[in-house]
C-alpha cells in the first residue's frame, strides 16, 4: 500500500471517530475525550500483544501441548502526562508475562517523572508541584510521591560528584551561597562551596558542590584532596574571598597554584564599614590601590589611602588590605587580558544569583542529601545554557601561555 493510501485510510479512520464522538474541546481532549480513549485502546492492544507474543500463539488458538495460558486481566492504575488512566493488564497463569511496555510496579509512564524533576529544578516546592498535578492533569500525588520520584536523581549526583575532571585548570574560582538547612534537629545557616573552573579552551564548567560540615583548613584541604583525586594535576590561578585557611589548603594540594583574593569581595567588605553617601568616594580611592600598575605602586597608594582621610576615619580599611596582601599582590604580576579574568569572581556570582532564584522559595532543606539534590538539578538546568567562551578568552589565553608556559600548554 502506498504512503497516500495509508494517509487516506487513516483520515477516513479519523473523520469516522469525529464523527462519532464529536469535535468539541472535551470530547477530543477531555478527561474521557477521544485521545485519552484511543491511547488506552493503544496500550492495552500493544499489551496484548506482548502477551502473545510471549505465549507464542494468537488468542483463540491455544496448542494443546503449551502448558501456560491467558487469564483473565488485572486493572491498573498508570500516571501520565495527560493525567490517570486505568488499563487492563493480561494475565497467564504461570505468572511469567513481564510486560514491556508497562513493567510489573510501574505506576507512571516514562517521561511523566522528567516532568516532575523538571518543576522541581526550577524551585517549585513539592506542594506547588502536588497542585499543579492536580489542576492540570487531575492526579492527586502525596509528598512522599513526589520526593521519590525526585531522589532517583540522587545516583546522578554521585556519579556527578565523582567525574573524572580535566588535568588542569588555567582558573578556578571558589565561592559560597548561605542555604539554610536542618542538622542535628535544629536548622543551620550552612555554606554550599561551588568551584567553576575556566579549561584551556576557555568553556567552563563546575567543578563540584561541597556543604560545609566544619570550618577551617581541614575542610579546604578535604575539597583539594578531591579535585587532585579526580584527575586535576595543576591549578594555575584559585581566585577565593578570603575565607580563613582556604590559601594554605589550596597550595598544599596544588603547590604551584597562585591563589588570588577577589578584589571586588575586598571592596564590598571594606565598602561595608562606611556609609550609603560615602560610598562612592571611598570606591574610588580603592580603584586607585588596585588599578595600579605594579604592586610597588599599589602599595604606595594604600599607604597613601591610609595616612589620608579615610584610612584614618577607617583604619580596619587599611587593616584588611595588608591581612590579604599575600593573596592581592599577585594581580599586579598579570597583564590586563589576565586582570580582567581573575579580577573578580563575578562569573560564579553570577551562578550563584540564578541558582538563588531556584532556592528562594525552600524555608529549608531537610537534609544535606536534599539541598545537593536541588542545586545540582539547578546547575544541570543552568549550564546547558552555557555559550562558547568569550572573544576575550583568546587574548587572555596567549597571556596564559607566555606567563605559564608549559604548564598551560600541555
Amino acid at each position: 500500500m502506498t504512503k497516500e493510501k495509508k494517509d487516506t485510510k487513516c483520515d477516513d479512520l479519523i473523520d469516522a471517530l469525529l464523527e462519532k464522538h464529536g469535535i468539541s474541546p472535551e470530547a477530543v481532549l477531555g478527561e474521557n475525550g477521544l485521545i485519552a480513549q484511543l491511547k488506552k485502546r493503544v496500550v492495552e492492544r500493544a499489551l496484548a500483544g506482548e502477551l502473545t507474543h510471549h505465549l507464542g500463539y494468537a488468542k483463540g488458538e491455544a496448542p494443546e501441548e503449551v502448558d501456560n495460558h491467558r487469564n483473565g486481566y488485572s486493572k491498573k492504575t498508570v500516571v501520565g502526562e495527560s493525567g490517570a488512566m486505568e488499563i487492563e493488564i493480561p494475565r497467564d497463569r504461570s505468572g511469567s508475562f513481564d510486560p514491556l511496555l508497562i513493567a510489573k510496579g510501574q505506576k507512571r509512564f516514562e517521561g511523566f517523572d522528567e516532568k516532575i524533576i523538571a518543576m522541581y529544578a526550577r524551585g517549585m516546592t513539592v506542594r506547588e508541584i502536588a497542585g499543579f498535578l492536580l489542576d492540570h492533569y487531575k492526579v492527586e500525588v502525596s509528598a512522599d510521591f513526589i520526593s521519590t520520584v525526585t531522589d532517583s536523581v540522587l545516583e546522578a549526583v554521585v556519579e556527578w560528584q565523582n567525574r573524572p575532571l580535566e588535568r588542569s585548570y588555567p582558573v578556578v574560582y571558589f565561592d559560597a551561597l548561605r542555604v539554610k538547612i536542618r542538622d542535628e534537629g535544629s536548622v543551620r545557616n550552612k555554606a554550599v562551596y561551588l568551584a567553576l573552573g575556566i579549561a584551556a579552551d576557555g568553556t567552563k564548567d563546575v567543578l563540584g558542590i561541597w556543604i560545609e560540615q566544619n570550618e577551617g583548613a581541614k575542610f579546604w584541604l578535604k575539597v583539594m584532596n578531591e579535585l587532585r583525586n579526580r584527575g586535576v594535576e595543576d591549578i594555575l590561578i584559585a581566585v577565593v574571598d578570603g575565607l580563613k585557611g582556604f590559601p594554605e589548603a589550596i597550595t598544599t594540594v596544588f603547590p604551584l597554584a597562585s591563589v588570588q583574593t577577589c578584589i571586588v569581595h575586598l571592596s564590598r567588605y571594606c565598602l561595608s564599614f562606611c556609609g550609603w553617601k560615602e560610598r562612592q568616594a571611598l570606591a574610588r580611592e580603592l580603584k586607585a590601590i588596585y588599578r595600579a600598575e605594579t604592586a610597588e605602586a599599589a602599595a604606595k597608594r594604600l599607604s597613601e589611602f591610609e595616612a589620608g582621610p579615610w584610612g584614618k576615619k577607617y583604619p580596619m580599611i587599611a587593616e584588611s588590605w595588608r591581612r590579604n596582601w599575600q593573596q592581592i599582590i599577585p594581580f599586579y604580576g598579570y597583564p590586563p587580558e589576565v586582570r580582567k579574568i581573575i579580577y573578580t569572581t563575578n562569573a560564579i556570582e553570577s551562578l550563584h544569583m540564578q541558582l538563588r532564584k531556584v532556592l528562594k522559595n525552600r524555608g529549608h532543606f531537610p537534609s544535606d542529601e536534599a539541598a545537593t539534590k536541588l542545586i545540582y538539578l539547578a546547575l544541570r538546568n543552568i549550564t546547558k545554557s552555557w555559550k562558547n567562551p568569550p572573544l576575550t578568552w583568546r587574548m587572555a589565553a596567549n597571556q596564559f601561555a607566555i606567563q605559564f608556559g608549559e604548564r598551560f600548554n600541555k
